[in-house]
């Protein structure tokens, strides 16, 4: 699930206040530029606000943008939770595929998937958004396009512990239970450090969780240990 919109944040650094861009509406960006500009806006937006009381206007004044081109890309409020949603993970995966083609061995994907898929604090605007298009009622074009978003975490995460297994660096887990623990204590912690509960104040959710997947995983007679740097 989300984590910060930049990629991974080191534990304790604070999350600033989101600028608001003056409108400009003779130099209104186009193409890739607008659509980024817009859906960031969105998330922090849609984090501060909920959806209730969102306004395509608002969005508009934190993009920097005239409404006029936030309806072009959005089209109505309706679709507005879902296509930001695609738009935050396609963004998220590429980066970390960046990161993870980087990685040196599996139990440093590891390291990054977990990196990846925690809020890195209560203000996380992007597990927020999660929070808010989970909350809404969904038709089945909605639900499917969430089932392929949580789906993407699990192919990513099986495919990095069948590496791993493949190398002989990983136990021989049975993958697709494996899969629906990790995910399970990863949004469990998740939900912990977005409500701000006490017991992360002083302990890293990210190394607890990598130790609990690496005790998994280790296999028989091995020394694997977590690679995070917490």
């Amino acid at each position: 699930m989300p984590t910060s919109e930049t990629g991974p944040v080191e534990p304790g650094t604070a999350s600033r206040p989101a600028a608001r861009v003056p409108t400009d509406r003779k130099r209104q960006p186009s193409g890739d530029e607008a659509r980024a500009r817009a859906m960031r806006a969105a998330i922090s937006v849609i984090a501060e606000k909920g959806t209730a009381a969102l306004r395509m206007s608002d969005i508009a004044e934190r993009a920097g943008m005239s409404t006029g081109h936030i309806l072009y890309h959005f089209g109505k409020k309706d679709r507005l939770l879902l296509e930001v949603l695609a738009w935050s993970q396609a963004d998220l995966w590429a980066r970390f595929r960046q990161a993870a083609d980087r990685a040196a061995s599996p139990a440093e994907k590891l390291d990054l998937f977990v990196r990846f898929y925690l809020p890195r604090d209560q203000g996380d605007e992007r597990y927020a958004l999660w929070t808010q298009v989970l909350a809404q009622g969904h038709d089945e074009a909605g639900r499917r396009i969430l089932t392929e978003l949580l789906d993407g975490w699990d192919e990513r995460l099986e495919a990095i512990v069948r590496e791993g297994q493949d190398l002989g660096h990983f136990a021989d887990v049975d993958l697709p239970e494996f899969t629906i623990r990790a995910v399970a204590m990863l949004s469990g912690l998740s939900e912990d450090v977005m409500f701000g509960r006490a017991r992360w104040r002083h302990t890293s959710p990210h190394a607890f969780a990598l130790a609990a997947l690496a005790r998994e995983l280790r296999p028989e007679g091995s020394d694997l240990r977590p690679e995070g740097r917490d």
